[in-house]
């Protein structure tokens, strides 16, 4: 099971750093949303990073510095963020991948339960660790939350990891955190989904059989490192470095694929679902 955890200083950083920005801009007299159409950005990013829920780049803080005048008392804290960045804790029994996970050249998931966390909302996120049993922290929720959120700057970087998700089409249906929280996930899906580096599956509830029976797993390729298995359930996880084993959950996941509705098939699905709502 995991470890018990200290509270994650990175993640207080993160709170009084979006606290700041807050109080920059209600000084200049602006909303969140004009604050997001002046710099580009979208108000839920906004939001989510007063809040410290969401990790600022660089450039998202130099260009509100600007916008709100701060004479550089944001931009100066790049290098703070950076540090603190690195620190952002994961669950005990996760940390390995996590850390092999930023430096990926390829990475492909095939999920039966969850969305899987790089393509998981900031809503989505805090509603799956707030239905954890037994239950966490508020803090804890909220520290996993902006982790998890850090992942998935790996698809944002240049160049960007080849990445390919299947999605058994049961976890598409499940509302986990209500209908309007679910729609947004799918709207999600359907973005990221859209990217030129990605690929997502949909494996249909009429397959009547398929490859991947045995459990969900994912495969790794770190930058100038053979691919790795990864496998996780309950807390318990597995990094699998075996080539052998590698080798055949690289198999599975060819013939997962071949099984699963295609991509274009996948997004015209989810858009469905979707209207559905």
């Amino acid at each position: 099971m995991e470890d018990p955890e200290e509270p994650d200083d990175s993640a207080a950083f993160f709170r009084a750093l979006g606290k700041q920005i807050k109080l920059l801009r209600e000084q200049r007299g602006l909303t969140q949303r004009q604050l997001a159409d002046r710099i580009g950005y979208s108000e839920d990013l906004v939001s989510s990073v007063e809040r410290g829920r969401r990790i600022p780049q660089p450039e998202y803080l130099a260009t509100v510095d600007r916008a709100v005048e701060a004479g550089g008392l944001l931009s100066v804290t790049t290098e703070e963020v950076a540090r603190a960045k690195a620190n952002v804790k994961h669950p005990a029994f996760f940390r390995t991948y996590a850390k092999l996970e930023t430096c990926a050249v390829e990475m492909h998931e095939f999920s039966i339960q969850n969305i899987p966390g790089l393509l998981q909302t900031e809503e989505h996120a805090r509603a799956v660790f707030s239905l954890r049993r037994p239950l966490l922290p508020e803090q804890i929720i909220e520290e996993r939350v902006v982790a998890r959120m850090a992942r998935q700057e790996v698809l944002e970087k240049w160049p960007p990891p080849e990445a390919t998700w299947i999605i058994e089409e049961a976890v598409l249906h499940r509302p986990v955190g209500g209908r309007e929280i679910h729609g947004r996930q799918l709207e999600k899906l359907l973005r990221v989904g859209r990217k030129r580096n990605v690929e997502l599956q949909v494996m249909p509830l009429a397959r009547t059989e398929h490859a991947g029976l045995g459990g969900p797993f994912n495969l790794l390729t770190p930058k100038g490192r053979p691919q790795i298995g990864y496998i996780e359930a309950q807390s318990f996880s597995h990094l699998i470095r075996d080539p052998e084993v590698v080798r055949i959950l690289a198999a599975q996941y060819g013939s997962l694929r071949a099984q699963a509705l295609t991509p274009a098939e996948s997004l015209s699905l989810i858009e469905k679902m979707l209207g559905d709502l």
